[in-house]
């Protein structure tokens, strides 16, 4: 089944119309790939820098604490036993990495899945062009409310559209990206996605 979407304006018009790339667009989500890509996105995001001592890493406890035999008590050979106040931990958490290994396919299944599921249900948005005469955050303001857009906005922009990235960066609702930097997490996340010709992925126009 072939998408086709109207081809949008800054101004909220349309000049024409786009067809989407099945393959990237027109598929059945994978909802188990899916699960696993968001999945290992999401832990490969944790710091994994929880750190405890062992008893060879506190300080002190160099000297016995008192003599082998005669006091009655348990032997003991250093305050910093795990058994006493101020001693090392034992097995608990160190360094880690949380990073899951996913192969290319799978990423580029869950990424496919993910744009299909926004284009399926007409959240995908492709303009001409921007065309700003400057870096104006409130002329990018206007351009959302002439499209119609609110909610959490992901915006696939050009390296080189730099008018276009200063205009967005600042509103908090917009997620600025470029082609390369879309990952079905970040998609699955966003309520919209907007694309200009420039950047939308297996464009035929």
């Amino acid at each position: 089944m072939t998408t086709t979407l109207d081809l949008r304006t800054q101004d909220g018009g349309t000049a024409g119309t786009v067809t989407l790339d099945n393959e990237l667009f027109g598929i059945e989500p994978n909802l188990s790939v899916l699960h696993q890509v968001v999945t290992a996105q999401l832990a490969a995001r944790r710091s994994g820098s929880a750190n405890t001592k062992t008893r060879a890493e506190v300080r002190g406890g160099g000297a016995k604490p008192f003599r082998q035999k005669g006091t009655g008590r348990a032997r003991q050979g250093s305050i910093r036993a795990p058994q006493f106040t101020g001693g090392g931990v034992v097995h608990g958490p160190k360094p880690r990495s949380f990073r899951k290994k996913v192969n290319k396919k799978m990423n580029r299944l869950a990424l496919c899945s993910a744009l299909s599921d926004r284009a399926q249900s007409e959240r995908v948005v492709v303009v001409d062009q921007w065309q700003f005469e400057g870096p104006k955050t409130k002329d990018a303001l206007s351009a959302l409310k002439n499209l119609e857009l609110d909610g959490r906005i992901m915006m696939v922009v050009s390296a080189n559209d730099e008018t276009a990235i200063r205009s967005f960066r600042n509103l908090p609702s917009v997620q600025l990206v470029q082609a390369a930097e879309l990952n079905a997490y970040d998609v699955l996340c966003s309520d919209w996605l907007v694309f200009t010709t420039e950047t939308l992925p297996g464009v035929k126009s």
